[in-house]
């Protein structure tokens, strides 16, 4: 039997911190062989990105790294920096987790892609831009040499993921490290990304390691499995085996964590809420660097109707317009069209009257890490919003205030003195859902609002804003690429495509009898590789 191209033996992994250092990985061992695509999966928290940053020699300087990482035969631990390099960006590469934060954003795309060829394979200057250019154009980016010249900023989160692959395999290595690869994805952007990734396997005969919490992922790409809790892994074998008969009872809870369940309808007289007509979001862009800007919708004639208690969600593939939508429709963002919200037209209020009415319409974002201050309490910032909005307040009335809606999203309010980084990713949403239902809003937009959590945390966070909905008489727009989170959530879907409503109507219509051609290929996109299937 021919030695594994990547090898770990006895792998532990210990990071310092206040009160002593803190193991988390533990006498981990796994193996890759070549051409292979193994997975790795486990929670947030469970140790698999510190396993293969260990693998990869890119551990925070002060963690010890105990055990054995061979690539080739070669021992990785306890190399010199100057031979690590030598592998890592060549033979052995990584696809990092966020491509926006792995991306420098003050640098153009096509010189990131660039510097390993220059590297590693001693490429110049102009050499190295049209090798980049084509394996943007490998990774299927369209108009690529147009592209080279874009801040990570300017392109859509399939497109940098795209970048990030053509970084990857810019010195045709053996072996890729993909850390959650497609987890912001929506499901045909996935779809493509995992296609390109299988493609890329076969021809260039990679072997991939995939880093993810997504089971369904896993299902699609991948030959065996290591299920990884706490920092060692407690099952492993093939994909088929595993999702088929789980041994172990934390593997079995993955595997059943998949959002589920039915909203119930609002009632047949609820009133309206939002009534949004002809909304446009019109910005303009240059197709190349000496071409003039030319208008470009990225809301194109929508019309949008919510009723109180009612839960519409918007689907659609990155850079469709979704959030736009949502921003255009809290006048966050110069658009056209008319908006109502509560019978009032917000277009006819003054600056300092809309203002005074967002607290009835509240957004809560994306990213819990990012979207919360570090520098900040807890307390205080659930607190923010009343002293803008509610200042006649005493400080013990906004004390109790805060209280009363931490522990309504389960939080424990004698925690509220704690910053955000004491609290894990679903507590940190929880927080961010405090934050909006303090000011007792009438319509919550939800963009999406579960896609940066666990699926155990994310069916928690669906279940506490069911609850809530309910709770607060709440309206809810859901923007999310995730159709299973849409399933279980919506009363009503709306599917955009290029900056247009494509297809809306009941959720369960939409999902078991789709009349587009594009809602059938996201529904299907969506199917592929279900675990509970």
């Amino acid at each position: 039997m021919s030695e594994p191209l990547l090898r770990l033996s006895n792998l532990s992994v210990a990071l310092p911190g206040p009160a002593g250092a803190t193991t988390v990985v533990r006498n981990l061992d796994l193996d890759v062989s070549a051409g292979e695509v193994m997975a790795l999966v486990g929670e947030s928290g469970s140790g698999k990105t510190q396993a293969m940053l260990a693998a990869m020699g890119l551990s925070p300087q002060r963690a010890k790294v105990s055990g054995s990482v061979t690539f080739e035969g070669k021992e990785l631990v306890g190399l010199k920096e100057s031979e690590l390099n030598t592998i890592r960006g060549g033979a052995m590469t990584m696809i990092f987790q966020e491509p926006m934060s792995a991306l420098d954003p003050l640098t153009r795309v096509g010189e990131q892609i660039a510097a390993p060829l220059r590297v590693h394979a001693g490429l110049s200057r102009r050499a190295a831009r049209d090798r980049a250019a084509c394996l943007l154009a490998e990774t299927k980016v369209k108009d690529a040499p147009l592209r080279l010249d874009d801040y990570p900023h300017q392109l859509s989160g399939g497109e940098r993921q795209r970048a990030m692959i053509a970084m990857a395999i810019a010195n045709a290595p053996k072996l890729i490290i993909a850390d959650e690869p497609t987890t912001a994805l929506d499901a045909a952007v996935q779809l493509e990304i995992l296609a390109l990734l299988a493609e890329l396997r076969r021809r260039r005969e990679v072997a991939l390691l995939i880093v993810t919490h997504d089971l369904g992922l896993v299902r699609k790409v991948a030959e065996r499995v290591a299920v990884m809790r706490a920092g060692e892994i407690v099952e492993r074998g093939t994909v088929r085996d595993v999702f088929a008969r789980p041994e172990a009872e934390y593997t079995r809870r993955l595997v059943e964590a998949e959002p589920k369940g039915e909203k119930a309808p609002p009632s047949a007289d609820a009133g309206v809420v939002l009534d949004a007509v002809g909304v446009r979001v019109t910005y303009r862009r240059r197709s190349g660097l000496f071409e003039p800007k030319t208008a470009f919708a990225a809301v194109d004639g929508v019309d949008l109707k919510l009723r109180r208690g009612e839960t519409l969600a918007l689907v659609g593939e990155s850079g469709s317009g979704k959030s736009t939508l949502a921003r255009a429709l809290l006048k966050l963002v110069k658009s056209e069209g008319s908006v109502a919200f509560e019978g009032g037209d917000l277009s006819r209020l003054s600056r300092e009257a809309l203002r005074a009415l967002r607290r009835r319409m509240q957004l809560v974002f994306q990213d819990p890490f990012g979207s919360l201050s570090p520098l900040l309490s807890v307390g205080a910032i659930v607190a923010e919003g009343l002293l803008t909005h509610e200042p006649g307040l005493s400080s013990t009335e906004r004390d109790r205030r805060v209280a009363d809606i931490l522990e309504s999203v389960g939080i424990d309010p004698r925690q509220a003195d704690r910053t955000p980084d004491a609290f894990s990713g679903g507590q940190r949403q929880r927080i961010a859902i405090a934050r909006a239902l303090v000011l007792k809003p009438t319509l919550l937009v939800l963009d999406e609002p579960t896609s940066a959590l666990d699926r155990s945390v994310q069916r928690e966070i669906l279940e506490l804003l069911r609850r809530v909905q309910a709770d607060f008489s709440l309206t809810y727009l859901l923007i999310t690429h995730d159709l299973k989170v849409a399933r279980a959530m919506a009363d009503t879907i709306a599917v955009m495509r290029a900056g247009k409503i494509v297809e809306r109507g009941k959720a369960q219509d939409v999902f078991e009898r789709p009349k587009s051609d594009y809602a059938k290929s996201l529904i299907a996109a969506a199917s592929m590789g279900d675990v509970t299937g």
